[in-house]
């Protein structure tokens, strides 16, 4: 009867690590990765290719006119703060941090995705052509590698930290990009879409790893675990409305744009893109951190147990 019953109450937990370990567990990652990827071809392909795209985007870019003392002087710093150095020194603290915690699969994942998203962002930039369709003439920056560098170490610290921790660092680092997107826009370095691209750049890469990470540890995982609620819950909330309120004002800036011309002013335009690129990186980390979580090892079946 004993037996029976431990029987009983294991099945419960065998069948969740069976599913836990399976192929949806493992493969889910990786179509984040594939979708992330299309999202950036996709930005390129409406946002770059085409004139009423390309003019939305500039329309906002143009818009950034911003004169409250305040919000300049965050903008200015965020952007002057954020320094190679500085960057560096955060992917050492990550790759410090794996190892402490005795992971190095996590201190090379984080690296390995630092380094591709930063170099796939150069090479895009650098190679992928803009044809002027909205008589600017000005060159191709897409994606946006400032806003690439700061998402791609924020998610490198949200891999390597404990998950306990992780979705408060991810609101914090959310509010970190954000800050740094659109201080892109508004000093007139980038457009909505080459920040919105770069975020969408680097989770496909931190998707990636986590595939990575799962596929070599399928068969040695420990207990789920699920992050900050606090934190979690915060970047839920910002990516609904202000993503219900980018895409209300991209449709009525396009309308101005095509339909009704000077429907609405240029920092309507910043605004809606502000809104758009804030409701995008909530989302990414959202997914990060999901994506992240849940990888913990599990400990091997002491030797001698009853049986």
């Amino acid at each position: 009867m004993t037996a029976l019953a431990s029987r009983s109450e294991m099945a419960p937990t065998l069948a969740a690590d069976h599913k836990r370990g399976g192929a949806g567990y493992v493969l889910a990652p990786l179509a984040v990765a594939i979708l992330a990827a299309a999202g950036v071809a996709a930005l390129y392909r409406v946002f770059i290719r085409t004139t009423l795209g390309q003019q939305v985007d500039t329309s906002a870019l143009n818009g950034g006119d911003v004169h409250h003392e305040r919000i300049v002087e965050v903008l200015s710093r965020t952007l002057d703060g954020t320094t190679l150095v500085s960057l560096v020194a955060v992917c050492l603290a990550a790759a410090t941090i794996g190892l402490l915690r005795k992971r190095v699969d996590l201190a090379v994942g984080a690296a390995f995705m630092v380094l591709g998203a930063n170099g796939s962002c150069q090479l895009l930039k650098t190679h992928l052509p803009r044809p002027d369709l909205d008589g600017t003439g000005m060159p191709n920056s897409f994606p946006s590698g400032h806003t690439t560098a700061a998402a791609s170490v924020v998610a490198a610290l949200i891999l390597v930290l404990p998950v306990a921790v992780r979705g408060m660092v991810a609101m914090i680092g959310a509010g970190y990009v954000t800050v740094i997107a659109v201080a892109t826009v508004w000093a007139e370095w980038h457009r909505p879409s080459d920040t919105v691209a770069a975020t969408l750049l680097v989770l496909a890469w931190s998707a990636f790893v986590a595939f990575v990470v799962r596929l070599f540890r399928v068969r040695h995982l420990g207990d789920a675990e699920r992050p900050s609620r606090v934190g979690f819950g915060v970047l839920a909330v910002v990516t609904v409305v202000a993503g219900a309120a980018g895409v209300l004002g991209l449709i009525v800036v396009a309308m101005s744009e095509r339909v009704t011309p000077d429907l609405v002013s240029g920092k309507f335009a910043f605004v809606t893109g502000s809104a758009g690129m804030a409701a995008v990186v909530a989302g990414v980390f959202l997914i990060w951190v999901r994506l992240a979580s849940g990888d913990r090892p599990g400990t091997a079946p002491a030797k001698g147990g009853n049986q």
